[in-house]
């Protein structure tokens, strides 16, 4: 599994569905480029049973994203099309309908490869026949990208292990605070309470109240 924070996020043109239903060409993180931190997940499967909690969880959180110019981004390696028929059931029949973030349409796969998040590999035989190993799917990797396209967190979890969406913007409100004072944030910190500067005496000031 490769290690991306501190890299930059791999760059990638790809089909999407925005706005619920509208599917676009050519959708890359480039536009955010300078002007926006983005999170980008990857979820295994359309029309499967822990991924649409998930979604449904980023959804509910999708404003207090935006109000800390996040940019929420899903994307999974089913097409352009699962994903608009999966925008159009609604929830209680097994659908999504009511997501309005972009979902990524990785159907050869290359995104999640260059993210590291695929599950299984291609290999080649001796006559040059071409098989897979494992499900060729995604794991539930999620990448905090900053205003610079440098990847600055990451989280893979296996297919059934679903994610805490407000750790996410936890580690959002960090990395923020961060850009922000220069100060670093410790275990368990939360938006509000005391940071650290870089230095011994400021961490055993820290370190003396709890």
């Amino acid at each position: 599994m490769s290690v991306l924070v501190g890299k930059k996020a791999p760059s990638f043109k790809t089909k999407a569905v925005i706005n619920g239903g509208d599917i676009v060409e050519n959708y890359s993180l480039d536009q955010f480029i300078g002007k926006k931190t983005v999170v980008l997940f990857f979820y295994p499967k359309d029309f499967t049973f822990v991924c649409p909690t998930e979604l449904f969880a980023f959804q509910e959180k999708l404003k207090e994203f935006e109000s800390k110019n996040v940019a929420l981004i899903a994307c999974s390696t089913d097409s352009e099309q699962s994903h608009w028929g999966w925008l159009q059931v609604k929830k209680k029949n097994g659908g999504i309908k009511g997501i309005t973030y972009p979902i990524l349409a990785d159907i050869d796969k290359t995104i999640s490869m260059n993210y590291d998040v695929l599950f299984g590999n291609y290999d080649v035989d001796e006559n040059e026949n071409i098989s897979a190993t494992g499900p060729m799917i995604a794991f539930r990797g999620l990448f905090i990208i900053d205003k610079e396209g440098i990847v600055q967190h990451q989280l893979v979890n296996h297919l059934p292990l679903g994610r805490n969406v407000d750790e996410v913007l936890r580690m959002v409100d960090a990395l923020h605070h961060h850009e922000e004072n220069g100060e670093v944030c410790p275990a368990n910190w939360q938006k509000g309470k005391e940071s650290i500067k870089e230095s011994h005496e400021s961490v055993a000031s820290y370190l003396a109240k709890q």
